[in-house]
Order: C-alpha cells, then structure tokens, then sequence
C-alpha cells in the first residue's frame, strides 16, 4: 500500500485478504514443538499471551511495530510480502529458522525463510500464491530482539537484531535486519561462538570474548549509507545490539 501511495504501483485488482479467518489465527502443537501463525494474524495478538510466551523474541519485535494503530492490522504476512530488509519480524523468523507456507488454487508449498528471502524487497513466492502463515519452533532456551531507529517509536529500523539460544542442541543463531539487501544470518559468528562457550548452559562471557563477538557480528553485516543512516553507524548499532543480547542471554 505505501508503494501504491507513491504511485510506484498501480494494481488493476485489490483483493482483501483480511476478511478471511483461517489468515488471523494461529495453532500450537506441543507434540512436534511448533508454532503457526496466520499471515493475517494481528501483532497485536502477539504481543502478550501465549504466543508471547513460546516466543518472547518475536512478542518483543511486534512491540516495537508502529503505532498501536498499525500493530492491530499489520502482520507477519505483510513483512513477508513486502521482503523489506527493515521488518522487524524477518530476523525474528530468520534466527528461528521459520518455515513459510505458500498456497494457490491447486497446490501448497513449504520454503524456509532462508530461501523465501532474496533480495531487497523480493521473495520467492511464484504466481498465484498467497502468503498463508509462517511455522516457527518452541526453542528451549533463551531468545531477544532489539532495534535502534531515529527515535523511540513508530521507527523503521536502521538496524536490529535476534539472538537465539537454544540450550538443547547447544546453538545460537543471530539474524540482522537492515544491514544488508535483505536479513542477515551470521553463521561464521554463530560457528566460532559454539567453540567458545558452552551453549547449554548458562556462563559468563569473559569481556574481551564479548567484544569479539560483536566485532565479528559487525563484519558479517552488509550496510549501506543511506537516508537513514551511514553503513559505519550501522555496523556500530548491530555490534552493540548482539554485545546486549548475548549478555542477556547469558544472565538469564
């Protein structure tokens, strides 16, 4: 709609998908340790309750969508289909390691968030296909999202991050937005980290290794300059931002 606003797009047909229920609810099923959420579904409803509870990391970015206005329309699905490298639910489902649910009128498909994603403001999704929700894992173990902007609210992001620790398998994954042509997984950090500490357990992180961290999270972004912000303060801002969320992470 903002594209169309600005007369970048001129649809012959607008079809409101909102008006369908199936899109605005969500399914939890503890026996394979999943959560499916409507591509509808409000981030409002996701804000508290027992989706926030499964998945703090996301109640935390769909606070910080917007005006109250904004959260009790704008959806998962709407990040999705827009594919900016700024929606601050995308490094929530990257970190996670989200599953996208693809329909049309005679087949279904299942893309991971990680090829759904590619490029600035393009997925993969083919003709004929709606967005019909996103399927994300129960993580035993602690997860936080983060973002900095011009201000405190109703900000895009200049940059944000996810950090998941999953204490079972002894993992962490660290998705970034806005620093690159779309999110950004930073997989060589998350490999050298699991060589540092133990994941399964909770453990300080001895100041020097913690800067390193983040050093090294700054390299693997992808920034530019631009009307927001510069690429320098950028690779600052996700530095900082992952330096908090692995302290936290291991405090809790």
């Amino acid at each position: 709609m903002v594209e169309i606003n600005f007369n970048h797009r001129q649809p012959t047909d607008v079809i409101a998908l909102r008006l369908i229920d199936e899109l605005r609810t969500f399914q939890i099923d503890q026996d394979s340790k999943q959560v499916t959420i409507g591509a509808g579904l409000p981030y409002q409803s996701m804000e508290h309750g027992e989706i926030a509870n499964l998945l703090p990391a996301l109640a935390q970015a769909a606070r910080t969508v917007g005006s109250p206005q904004i959260r009790a329309t704008g959806s998962i699905g709407g990040n999705l289909g827009t594919c900016s490298p700024a929606g601050d639910a995308l490094p929530v489902l990257s970190a996670l390691n989200a599953t996208v649910n693809l329909q049309k009128s005679d087949s279904a498909r299942f893309v991971s968030i990680h090829d759904f994603m590619v490029g600035v403001k393009r997925n993969s999704r083919q003709p004929g296909e709606i967005i019909v929700s996103t399927t994300l894992p129960i993580v035993s173990g602690w997860q936080g999202y983060a973002k900095v902007g011009v201000r405190n609210a109703m900000v895009i992001s200049v940059a944000s991050c996810c950090l998941v620790v999953d204490r079972a398998n002894g993992a962490i994954s660290v998705a970034l937005g806005a620093v690159g042509p779309t999110i950004v997984r930073c997989r060589e950090t998350e490999a050298w980290l699991a060589t540092k500490i133990d994941l399964k357990s909770k453990s300080t992180v001895a100041p020097k290794l913690l800067q390193e961290f983040g050093d090294r999270i700054a390299k693997e972004s992808k920034p530019i300059d631009d009307h927001r912000s510069t690429a320098a303060y950028r690779r600052h801002a996700v530095a900082v931002l992952s330096r908090r969320l692995l302290t936290r992470a291991n405090a809790q």
